[in-house]
């Protein structure tokens, strides 16, 4: 529900060994670290996006080079990233429940089912506009109020940066607009 959702929040953070208040947006990653999901691009951007006040919490094993990525994220940014390198149902989860977005920028995705457990539990999710992702992410509308979530069109780090910020703006500055998005996509 959505009262339970600061509480899974708070819960979350303090199990992941994170520090951050009820403005701080949560962004959540559950996933296999292979080339399909994407995650060249976060590692494109991630400085930019952890310059903001914004927590990372990842969860997923794979390619080496992706779970060393996370690791450097971890040692490098201890009070703004945790990193799991391994597979827990239970922990996944808690960051589906507790986290306020999920970041699922996929190169392709026929079906896709995290980003419908995240909007499920109220986690926002900011995809790209590929296969499944297209097909049951509603793009917010700022003007209308209409959507389920943050999307970007093509395979780029800058785009998906700036679904992130433009996802982030709306938790800080529009926290009315981002209640309703969250009711919208549960």
């Amino acid at each position: 529900t959505p009262d339970d959702k600061l509480v899974n929040k708070r819960e979350l953070l303090k199990l992941c060994g994170l520090e951050g208040d009820d403005n701080t947006p949560v962004i959540g990653i559950v996933t296999r670290f292979v080339d399909q999901k994407g995650l060249d691009l976060v590692e494109a951007v991630l400085p930019d996006i952890l310059e903001d006040d914004v927590r990372l919490i990842v969860l997923g094993t794979g390619d080496w080079k992706y779970e060393q990525m996370f690791i450097e994220a971890k040692r490098r940014w201890p009070d703004k990233v945790s990193a799991s390198i391994m597979f827990s149902g239970d922990l996944a989860n808690r960051i589906y429940a507790g986290a306020d977005m999920f970041l699922m920028p996929s190169k392709f995705e026929p079906c896709g089912l995290s980003q419908i457990i995240a909007m499920r539990y109220g986690t926002l999710p900011i995809v790209r506009e590929t296969g499944g992702l297209k097909d049951t992410v509603q793009p917010y509308n700022e003007f209308t109020g209409e959507g389920t979530g943050f999307s970007f069109t093509n395979f780029n780090g800058d785009e998906m940066g700036d679904a992130v910020f433009r996802a982030a703006r709306l938790f800080w500055d529009n926290r009315d607009a981002w209640n309703k998005l969250v009711t919208q996509a549960m």
